[in-house]
């Protein structure tokens, strides 16, 4: 669909509440801020009828939680959505010289980017790659308060009833734990195709259950990466250099401009495949071999090893050593 010719809505989300600009050719620009809920997104739909724009453009920053109902929202709505990476418009914002950051500079900021970049639509993943990545995300929220109220219990100045509500507390969150994972399994069961795919992944030595479903959750767009390549640079996980003449040149760093999510639930899987898989670790050897950090093997292990992900379920085969080596 060629969206040149909508208006162009700017969209800065935070949890509250989201500030829009609006642009249409021939018009002077119009803002609103909305409340980040359905209601709110109701009357965002309203306005927008009120101001000859029944069909926008609309683009906005991938901010997870905060962004994906309204980018949902409107999608179904029929307005053509873009979730852009937040590093795209922070280097748009430098390019441009923008030195205030408020939510309706950033709106106009985006709708600005929007006109001149003209982003690619996103669409939404089906909805049970989107139920799991719910149940997913809930189970590594319980794990992360679990660890908290575990390394308080370990405090050394703690009152009894202290002790025990925290104890109490931990018990709860571990049935919880326990529950969400038996649902994240009944989802599998219920989905073949998810089950296919994860099993595929399962095929792959360094990869178990766990980080099978993380990846699925967080790769529910799958079908729109083209190439392994880009699934990389998905995850932040494309080796980024600085040099400048002859005076500097600084070792690679991974870009980390993607999915925080994937990269953490790649890491230790990484450092198990750079032990059993038999497509990493040669890489790592030959890695250690010229010195690179631990970290950096790390890395590029994690990588590896999301490109040989994307290669099993793009081809819908098993992991095959010599049908992956170039992955």
């Amino acid at each position: 669909m060629d969206t040149t010719t909508l208006p162009k809505l700017g969209i800065d989300v935070s949890k509250r509440d989201f500030e829009v600009q609006l642009e249409v050719t021939g018009r002077k620009a119009r803002r609103r801020r909305f409340d980040n809920r359905e209601t709110g997104f109701r009357a965002l739909t309203d306005w927008l009828s009120s101001n000859g724009a029944p069909q926008v453009h609309a683009v906005m920053e991938a901010t997870g939680t905060y962004s994906d109902a309204l980018a949902l929202f409107l999608h179904q709505a029929g307005h053509v959505v873009s979730v852009v990476n937040p590093a795209r418009i922070k280097g748009f914002a430098e390019s441009e010289l923008r030195r205030n950051k408020t939510d309706r500079a950033d709106a106009a900021l985006i709708a600005l980017f929007a006109r001149q970049k003209n982003p690619e639509p996103w669409h939404p993943p089906a909805e049970e790659a989107r139920e799991l990545q719910i149940l997913v995300r809930h189970l590594d929220d319980l794990i992360e308060q679990q660890t908290q109220l575990s390394n308080r219990l370990t405090e050394g100045r703690l009152i009894p009833a202290v002790k025990a509500s925290l104890e109490t507390l931990l018990e709860t969150i571990a049935e919880q734990i326990s529950e969400i994972e038996r649902q994240i399994a009944a989802h599998f069961e219920r989905h073949p195709r998810l089950k296919a795919d994860r099993a595929l992944l399962l095929s792959i030595p360094g990869i178990g259950e766990k980080t099978a479903a993380r990846l699925l959750a967080e790769m529910a767009c799958w079908g729109e990466i083209e190439s392994s390549a880009q699934a990389a640079a998905y995850a932040g996980l494309t080796p980024r250099r600085h040099e400048s003449g002859t005076s500097i040149n600084l070792p690679s760093r991974l870009s980390k401009i993607g999915s925080p999510r994937m990269r953490h639930a790649l890491y230790f899987p990484a450092i198990a495949a750079l032990r059993h898989n038999p497509l990493v670790k040669p890489l790592g050897e030959r890695l250690e071999q010229r010195g690179k950090h631990k970290l950096a093997i790390i890395g590029a292990a994690m990588h590896k090893l999301l490109r040989i992900a994307f290669g099993v379920l793009k081809n819908r085969e098993p992991f095959n050593e010599n049908h992956l080596a170039g992955a």
